[in-house]
């Protein structure tokens, strides 16, 4: 097989070698067609029964916690570490890892996402966000890997799209991010474009919770339980609009664009906007507590104020995979009552 071809495996065994036509197999009770390998075009291996050897990066966070779920339920070879045992910063462990575990794709979830400490150390934010692309870029273009990596509607500076401009940010408007997390991302993005070409891929997602790891959805939980009692206020922002994105939700398209073997940018978040104010309303009253002891707050009446700044509409409208023909993301708030029932958390008021 030559490198960087995804590779299609029926079963536990390999197909292999060079047979004219096709072959067959049974997989959840529908009949697939696999053909050769030279008779496979870029975009094609989504329609068949497809095992990937992924490495995920960040496995040991929310999304790559998600993205092993999602890779296990197809029977995928899976590596994901943590930072602990993969840091991204790290260029020769990057290059030892990619080397021994030698896989078709990597799914680049590992970053540094606290918004606020990257402004405060944006060394720091560059090495791990910047570097670390570029590291896991150049070890997937050694071994003829493909790279499916994780960006941030923070990449905007949220003043071209919004309510003034008429509409949310597609994949072709102009980036200009306003903080360093911002920057530390959209550079990564950059090296893993330059390095690869089509064989690198960049999904922008905004808002990322689920049920797993530190995110809104579990702060707000725990935040709702804890001033249950006395029905303490929590003041949340409500001049930043954009759309949560949960991992289950995020953790499928990015399986499914790794399949395909597309190349490019893409942006990929839950239907519908929101505020963090009525986002946290909606948890509020789905979890069965009162949403009105959520309070309206200003950005600029914070107190402390934030170090780092936030586009204030960083809303992704998802043009390419609509484009590609995928399945629609959940509206948040659908995806919301998915997540709070998996936490056994649902019960609306």
């Amino acid at each position: 097989m030559r490198p960087g071809r995804t590779q299609l495996r029926l079963g536990v065994g390999t197909r292999s070698g060079k047979r004219s036509g096709t072959s067959s197999v049974s997989h959840g009770g529908r009949l697939y067609a696999v053909p050769n390998d030279d008779e496979l075009t870029d975009g094609d291996a989504s329609i068949y029964f497809v095992i990937m050897r992924v490495l995920i990066t960040g496995g040991t966070g929310q999304l790559g916690i998600a993205l092993t779920r999602e890779c296990a339920l197809h029977s995928d070879d899976v590596l994901a570490p943590g930072s602990a045992d993969l840091d991204v910063s790290n260029r020769e462990q990057v290059f030892q890892v990619m080397g021994a575990w030698r896989p078709e794709v990597v799914i680049h979830a590992g970053a540094w996402t606290d918004v606020d400490g990257a402004e405060a150390d944006p060394i720091r934010a560059m090495r791990i966000n910047a570097w670390g692309c570029r590291s896991i870029a150049e070890a997937a273009d050694l071994i003829g890997a493909r790279v499916v990596t994780v960006s941030t509607d923070y990449v905007f500076d949220g003043n071209g799209s919004g309510p003034q401009g008429g509409g949310a940010y597609h994949e072709w408007d102009t980036p200009n991010p306003i903080n360093m997390y911002g920057k530390s991302k959209y550079a990564g993005e950059r090296e893993v474009l330059d390095c690869l070409g089509q064989r690198g891929c960049v999904v922008r997602t905004a808002w990322v919770c689920g049920p797993d790891g530190k995110n809104f959805l579990k702060t707000m939980l725990r935040v709702a339980d804890q001033g249950a009692e006395n029905g303490s206020p929590v003041t949340v922002v409500n001049d930043q609009h954009g759309s949560p994105t949960f991992t289950d939700d995020l953790a499928r398209v990015l399986r499914e664009l790794a399949i395909r073997r597309v190349g490019g940018v893409f942006h990929a978040a839950n239907r519908g906007p929101t505020t963090w104010y009525d986002f946290a309303r909606a948890i509020f009253r789905d979890s069965g507590h009162d949403a009105n002891r959520v309070q309206p707050v200003l950005s600029a009446d914070l107190q402390p104020q934030r170090p780092a700044p936030r586009p204030g509409y960083s809303l992704l409208d998802s043009v390419a995979l609509d484009a590609l023909g995928l399945a629609p993301m959940d509206h948040w708030e659908v995806a919301l009552t998915r997540n709070l029932v998996a936490l056994e958390r649902f019960a609306p008021r």
